[in-house]
């Protein structure tokens, strides 16, 4: 048994006693006040009763019928008791005025009976109204707080029926009447309450401020870069949340996942009772370059170029590219993929921009290979070393590998590089030793050259 269904029979047991013990000592003395007092306790008891069988259902997981849970049905018996509420106003009210016209002979007796089960009757509620206030903040329960709420206000209206039974026995019969109608306004204040928020719940209103809580920690989240929607809604003791943000289009799929997973991470810091549902909408941003335009373009058709070139014409872009397909791929199905990015690119940049594609093969996704002989591996490092001694710029050619595969060898190599030189320099440096390495030993398929700042003394 949890928290709230302990707190629930409590609170049962204590209704049920108090129901008992105020009927009876309002039956005998007559008091209307305390027999308003008695009928609010027996409605409290059937709320009572309500919510312990409500905290018992909301507390089931989620199935198929009931996808978001079971917490509304909490609510559902928080406005069953609203009703209660308001109807048991009524009937006090009009009990009331009847015996402040005269029109009622009941005569009350302000006897030690009645001031003592009023006394206890405080003493109980004030404690219990606690106990289920505690407990109902600490799981978040609609039903626990209505009966908090209604606890809390019954201890007030019995404090209002101890004044009504003083005046009684002071002399004034009319007192207990009047003090009727304060329980009945409270009574009726209670239900106010409660029904407002319960109908907000049943409705789906977000609560106050908690909106812009999450816009507030969605915008702090880096990668964001704009709260597109919020949306809240409560549900027993979790609150639903639907937050859409906006990205950029040009980040990778890992990069967009790790921003939600903060996301869903910062706003549960917060707000602890939140599940929340997270959508990213890619946006284009206003930095985006031609070039990053175009790789994206290929990106997201599952494509992959490399040597992106934009040139920009008196009245035009031009945009060429290498794009890479699958080598055993036919002339006429490589052709038709090229024609489709290019429409791509033709559809993001505009119909006169000029778009030429060049078709280069895949290489192999596994290439079968093995280290080639020693002597063969230190004959092509030796050649690596005299080229790059005739390479101004260029030395310290090092971990030279060599393998050896179907298709040809394949040379991997480092080589040390002034730091100063640029990307471009550097990559004409090394691409002409590739070559010319190639030239001198025909059966290598392909050369991997990586430069390296040299290391300054």
């Amino acid at each position: 048994m949890n928290d709230k269904e302990r707190a629930a029979l409590g609170s049962i047991a204590a209704s049920a006693g108090l129901t008992l013990a105020k009927a009876v000592v309002g039956v005998l003395s007559g008091s209307l006040a305390i027999l308003s007092e008695a009928g609010h306790s027996l409605l409290d008891l059937a709320a009572t009763v309500l919510t312990y069988v409500a905290v018992r259902v909301s507390g089931k997981p989620a199935d198929a019928e009931h996808q978001y849970g079971h917490g509304k049905i909490e609510s559902v018996t928080a406005l069953i008791e609203t009703g209660f509420l308001f109807l048991l106003a009524a009937l006090v009210v009009y009990e009331a005025v009847q015996r402040l016209a005269g029109e009622s002979r009941n005569t009350v007796e302000a006897s030690g009976a009645a001031f003592a089960i009023i006394v206890i009757s405080v003493v109980v509620d004030f404690f219990r109204a606690r106990t289920l206030g505690r407990v109902a903040k600490a799981t978040s329960s609609h039903a626990l707080e209505a009966d908090a709420l209604h606890f809390r206000t019954d201890m007030f209206s019995s404090i209002a029926v101890l004044a009504g039974l003083a005046g009684v026995a002071l002399g004034y019969p009319f007192a207990d009447a009047l003090a009727a109608l304060v329980v009945a306004a409270f009574i009726g204040t209670a239900g106010w309450r409660l029904g407002r928020r319960t109908i907000d719940t049943l409705t789906d209103a977000a609560p106050a401020g908690v909106s812009e809580r999450i816009a507030a920690i969605a915008r702090r989240v880096p990668g964001v870069v704009a709260v597109e929607r919020v949306r809240v809604r409560p549900g027993g003791a979790v609150l639903f949340v639907d937050l859409s943000v906006a990205v950029s289009r040009s980040l990778p799929l890992d990069r967009v996942t790790a921003i939600k997973e903060r996301l869903n991470r910062d706003v549960h810091a917060e707000l602890p009772e939140a599940e929340t549902i997270i959508t990213t909408e890619p946006r284009a941003l206003d930095d985006e370059t031609v070039r990053e335009r175009v790789m994206l373009i290929a990106s997201n058709n599952g494509l992959a170029v490399h040597h992106v070139a934009v040139q920009a014409l008196a009245d035009r872009l031009s945009v060429s590219a290498d794009l890479e397909v699958e080598g055993t791929l036919p002339l006429s199905a490589a052709h038709e993929t090229a024609t489709l990015l290019e429409d791509a690119i033709r559809d993001e940049l505009g119909p006169n921009v000029e778009v030429e594609t060049h078709i280069e093969p895949l290489p192999a996704a596994i290439l079968a290979g093995r280290d080639a002989p020693g002597a063969r591996v230190a004959e092509i490092a030796a050649a690596l070393s005299t080229l790059a001694a005739d390479t101004a710029g260029l030395d310290g050619v090092h971990d030279v590998r060599v393998r050896e595969t179907a298709d040809g060898e394949i040379v991997n190599f480092h080589c040390w590089v002034d730091p100063l030189l640029s990307v471009s320099d550097v990559h004409d440096l090394v691409d002409g030793i590739e070559q010319n390495l190639r030239r001198r030993f025909p059966g290598i398929a392909r050369v991997i050259g990586h430069a390296e700042p040299e290391r300054q003394a």
